[in-house]
């Protein structure tokens, strides 16, 4: 009889490939991903439902006089802060799922663990159900997110510190229950309150969808405070993976370092969902298929999983962007924009099955 499957723990920088293998592959990579994060930027301002030349892009953002109006509110009023959102957010999500995976030493793990979105999602649709008009909320609407997405954070934080240690296994079987909590009662406030499921659509699924400039001034200094400090914490995180006891011999304060790494990956989360919602995927899918390419090494894996992830989100809202569907039963209304979560939760599920094709040809411990 076969032994049954496990999931194999990550790969310590020790156990990884030839050394003299891995830098360089990581300082092309980065060089590869810079140039598709900036040339996926281009072709957001560009793709859409109305087709705008990249001339027409360069003089918007370089202020030309002579340019239609019109195109100029497109290109700088819609499309620049949607991208720069999407920029953004998908690197704040990659770069938490990469440090969660790295603390907990789990390939799969992934933000929605920590229960963060569901509870950024849980705030936003109380206040969106029972609070004033959408509209009147402006910035207000984020900020509540905000708050509910590290009030999760920090309720499964404590629920998975046992005996005064923070206990991996306990800190995500934490976070799915409140996550499920917090899913359920959302589905209730939406249903006892009245309120139209597409009202918190964006929250739910995640959304790009009418991004503007309110929503880039309270993402950016989030992130100035939070990315930052994440990509300096590649040192103590490499040293997390080594195991307890030896990052102890080393002089590493391991709970500590635990549970400013674990924090700080709540902090990256709550502020993208609270821009952008509960967007699936991008913190598992993009960290652990950087591992794949550079080892585990997070001086490598942390800033290469922040540039996937802006690439991947940009790319998956620049093929959203350009689609739109009929609402049923409303023919008169205008057409609607699939949310990007939509797309990204696609993408999720392709990657599962991508995975669990290779399991059954690799046998035991083929997670890695």
């Amino acid at each position: 009889m076969s032994a049954p499957t496990r999931t194999a723990p990550l790969r310590t920088p020790s156990a990884a490939e030839p050394r003299s293998a891995r830098p360089a592959r990581g300082a092309w990579l980065t060089g590869v991903l810079t140039l598709v994060v900036i040339a996926l930027m281009g072709v957001h301002l560009v793709t859409g439902t109305q087709a705008i030349a990249i001339g027409e892009v360069g003089r918007a953002l370089s202020g030309a006089s002579d340019l239609d109006p019109q195109v100029r509110l497109i290109i700088v009023d819609i499309r620049l802060p949607r991208t720069l959102v999407a920029a953004l957010a998908g690197a704040m999500l990659a770069l938490a799922g990469a440090l969660l995976q790295t603390v907990l030493r789990n390939p799969l793990a992934a933000p929605s663990v920590l229960g963060v979105s569901s509870g950024a999602v849980l705030i936003a649709a109380i206040a969106v159900t029972y609070g004033p008009p959408v509209g009147t909320l402006g910035p207000r609407l984020p900020a509540l997110a905000l708050v509910g997405g590290i009030t999760a954070g920090l309720l499964v934080y404590g629920l998975g510190r046992t005996n005064g240690h923070t206990d991996p296994t306990r800190l995500i079987l934490a976070g799915v229950l409140l996550g499920g909590i917090a899913s359920s009662a959302t589905a209730v406030v939406v249903i006892v309150g009245g309120s139209s499921v597409s009202g918190v659509m964006r929250w739910m699924i995640g959304s790009l969808n009418g991004r503007v400039w309110a929503d880039w001034a309270v993402l950016w200094p989030w992130a100035l405070a939070t990315v930052p400090v994440a990509l300096l914490s590649a040192r103590p995180a490499n040293l997390l993976q080594l195991g307890d006891e030896v990052a102890a011999g080393r002089g590493l304060h391991v709970e500590r370092t635990r549970v400013r790494l674990i924090v700080l990956a709540a902090a990256l989360t709550a502020g993208a969902v609270a821009i952008v919602g509960a967007v699936a995927f991008v913190g598992l899918i993009v960290p652990h298929t950087i591992r794949g390419f550079v080892g585990s090494d997070t001086r490598r894996v942390f800033p290469l999983s922040a540039l996937a992830g802006s690439a991947l989100l940009l790319a998956a809202d620049a093929v959203v962007s350009t689609l739109r569907f009929e609402l049923p039963g409303d023919p008169l209304s205008p057409p609607a924009l699939l949310p990007v979560g939509v797309l990204t939760a696609l993408l999720g599920g392709a990657f599962f099955a991508l995975m669990l094709w290779r399991g059954a040809h690799r046998g035991p411990g083929w997670i890695r």
